[in-house]
């Protein structure tokens, strides 16, 4: 009887869920949506996930209904160029290695510089480094003289804490002794270094830093600036333009390192960009050429890279201005096109309220703000606990290893099963293997960015609820009595960024491989000077506009609003345990009153801001040309007028551009052919559908294209637009 009753309970929770989806994409309920998302009426299966007003974000500036339209239906939907600092959009241009200007410098030949005595150099080595150390010169270039093999050997200079006096010595031997190398290892001391030499075997043969005795050296392995001779007339850096599809930078760049043979951190790049989407940008690499790097996109899978130069500094986090977003939005539907019409300019003239995305908070049903926050009161089981419980809606693979874990506290066990990308999970673990019951410790044994990123997550969590109280009690229109804005009597400081990045599911915290380092909230001290409250004389002259007004991510050195505004940051803290003027605990690192803060604008309207309507009926075709469509393209055309050229004629064939090439060697392929590669399943129920006898009915798409400082969260301009949920769980459901 109890079995029966179960099973129509579950039939009917299922009908009922499919019910709620279809009438949640009907354009006539969508037409009632108000400014707040009614998450009552959502599925059983989405009320695992975050909802936007659980972080403070349920306000819009239009006053148009919402319509329907699915977000990041494919990856391909969601294209991202990386924008530099000069304002040039990055693109991805060509993929051939430029020809190098070969260096005057050759490389040293070794047998024609041994059999010397070079008594005059190590007389001069001499003066420089004492006796000792020429000693020891002269023992080993009498060793190679005498032929004696030394390829694995090497002498360790004396230690010296005096970096001027090290590089003093590596200079020496980079000019008079050119068939001897040097790197750096540990001195003795904490701040003492020792300087050793070795044979140049010129790039290393094989029985360099990777070689295969490399583990039984027992030694710390070689460093690679001395390793080989670079030229002069080239940048030490390489700068190249990063194509990827459906990857997250990092994993991208691991890629990569694995097949160069170097490590990841010798790649520099501005930010992360989001995995679920087509992104293009700038990244650097340390000595390494060009024609090297190229050769990698015969067997690159998701990823290109081209348009190489050579630069002099290498590229750090947060060196950009923004990003250039391409979106497409699916499966459009609205009461009348005028609507869709109408927001799509309002969004161009109002902007959007500048929120923290769900991707600042993470997806699971423990948000990253829910673990700030104990940081922050000192509760350093709690905030394990929540990293390391079980949740609501997780995959169950991994919601079996966190039961496996409460249940059994065997840490061992557990590690071999935890996916290597929960890697905050994995730090804690190995700590308290460790250091039982140390919570502390093992907080602390999370990488830097990532810890921090719960605290940030907190402060940004309070903003939001600042930004929606700001809007709902003064509006969007006008400044008032208060309001925080940098000064314009002064040089306005460059603002603190902190940019977008997603995981593979877009639900981006999750995943800890892509953090970007510029969600560092700190900020110069100098940057205090620039902010002011408005004040009466300030309102009378009109110097200010709402798109000045600022609000502050909480800090020691930054000003609250002097309005009622001010105090929702107080009370809401409080209401969380959580002071803004004192700290809990002597941890500096998990404590607000430790942080400099910083200042983020409310509204941002979206800069060079285009948008049309499309027609469709495929929903496999990519409706927004990448990069790389772009020069497949073009290789195609220079191909077909070669071939029509052999044939006496110079017409190009009219499907040049829809064919299904790809490049010789490479893997992706333009327009709808890669597409259908990398989404069979799609195409398979598109061809199902047409099997069947029935027309595929004609659906509309909207696609956007604006520029946005790295500061600001496209999905928020979406959600502007559609006035639904960003969820991914909400676009998912639309989906089915």
């Amino acid at each position: 009887m109890l079995k029966t009753l179960c099973s129509k309970l579950r039939s009917h929770q299922q009908l009922l869920t499919k019910t709620l989806q279809q009438v949640l994409g009907h354009p006539k309920i969508l037409k009632h949506y108000n400014s707040f998302f009614d998450q009552s009426l959502l599925p059983a299966t989405m009320m695992k996930t975050m909802d936007e007003s659980d972080v403070g974000i349920s306000c819009y500036i239009s006053k148009l209904p919402g319509f329907r339209g699915i977000l990041k239906q494919r990856y391909s939907d969601f294209i991202v160029n990386e924008v530099d600092l000069d304002g040039n959009v990055v693109h991805l241009t060509s993929l051939e290695a430029p020809a190098e200007v070969c260096s005057e410098d050759k490389d040293v030949n070794i047998s024609d510089q041994l059999n010397k005595s070079y008594v005059t150099e190590i007389e001069s080595f001499r003066s420089l480094a004492g006796n000792s150390d020429a000693d020891k010169l002269k023992g080993l270039i009498d060793k190679l003289n005498s032929g004696v093999d030394v390829s694995d050997e090497s002498v360790v200079l004396s230690p010296s804490s005096d970096k001027l006096h090290r590089t003093a010595i590596h200079n020496f031997f980079k000019e008079r002794l050119k068939f001897l190398v040097t790197d750096a290892v540990d001195g003795p001391e904490d701040s003492s270094k020792c300087v050793r030499v070795r044979l140049n075997k010129g790039g290393n043969n094989g029985r360099g830093r990777f070689s295969r005795k490399r583990k039984d050296r027992n030694d710390k392995p070689y460093d690679s600036r001395g390793s080989d001779s670079w030229p002069e007339h080239l940048g030490k850096f390489l700068r190249f333009h990063l194509f990827k599809e459906n990857k997250d930078t990092q994993e991208a760049l691991n890629v990569i390192a694995k097949m160069l043979g170097v490590q990841p951190r010798s790649f520099g790049f501005a930010g992360t960009k989001d995995k679920r989407a087509v992104s293009t940008q700038r990244v650097t690499v340390f000595k390494q050429r060009a024609s090297r790097v190229a050769a990698l996109n015969e067997r690159l899978i998701g990823i290109k890279v081209g348009d190489f130069c050579h630069v002099k500094e290498g590229l750090l986090l947060g060196q950009l201005y923004g990003n250039r977003f391409t979106i497409t939005l699916r499966g459009v539907s609205a009461d009348s096109e005028d609507i869709i019409k109408a927001s799509a300019v309002a969004l161009g003239e109002l902007g959007f309220i500048n929120y923290f995305g769900l991707q600042r908070f993470g997806s699971s049903s423990v948000p990253t703000h829910l673990i700030g926050a104990a940081l922050l009161r000192g509760e350093w089981k709690a905030a394990v606990s929540l990293i390391l419980d079980p949740r609501e809606g997780e995959k169950n693979a991994i919601s079996t290893v966190r039961e496996y874990y409460k249940e059994s506290g065997d840490i061992d066990g557990t590690l071999r099963q935890l996916p290597r990308h929960l890697v905050a999970e994995r730090a804690i673990l190995q700590c308290l293997k460790k250091s039982p019951g140390n919570c502390l410790q093992a907080l602390k044994g999370i990488p830097r960015t990532l810890r921090m990123m719960y605290v940030h997550s907190y402060q940004s969590y309070l903003w939001n609820h600042a930004a929606s109280m700001r809007v709902q009690k003064h509006g969007f229109d006008q400044v008032v009595l208060g309001d925080l804005v940098y000064s314009k009597e002064q040089p306005k400081e460059r603002e603190t960024f902190v940019a977008e990045c997603e995981d593979v599911n877009g639900n981006n915290m999750d995943d800890y491989s892509n953090l970007d380092e510029t969600s560092e909230t700190d900020l110069p001290e100098e940057k205090n000077i620039s902010v002011k409250a408005i004040n009466e004389e300030d309102l009378i002259s009109g110097t200010y506009t709402i798109e000045d007004v600022l609000l502050p991510l909480p800090g020691s050195r930054v000003i609250y609003p002097s309005n009622d505004i001010g105090e929702v940051y107080c009370d809401l803290a409080q209401k969380d345990g959580i002071s803004l003027t004192e700290t809990a605990h002597k941890i500096k690192e998990f404590s607000i009153t430790n942080m400099t803060g910083a200042y983020r604008r409310v509204f941002q309207k979206p800069k060079d801001f285009e948008w049309e309507l499309l027609s469709y009926t495929d929903g496999t075709i990519p409706l927004a040309e990448t990069d790389f469509d772009v020069i497949a393209k073009s290789v195609k055309k220079s191909k077909a007028r070669e071939d029509n050229s052999a044939n006496g004629s110079e017409e190009l064939p009219a499907d040049y551009g829809t064919s299904s090439a790809t490049f010789e060697g490479g893997d992706m392929l333009p327009g709808k052919s890669r597409e259908e590669k990398i989404n069979s399943e799609a195409r398979m129920q598109s061809e199902e559908s047409q099997s069947g006898g029935n027309a595929q009915e004609s659906q509309m798409a909207l696609k956007l294209s604006f520029t946005l400082p790295a500061s600001c969260y496209a999905t928020m301009a979406v959600r502007e637009l559609l006035k639904t949920s960003t969820s991914v769980a909400f676009h998912k459901s639309l989906n089915e």
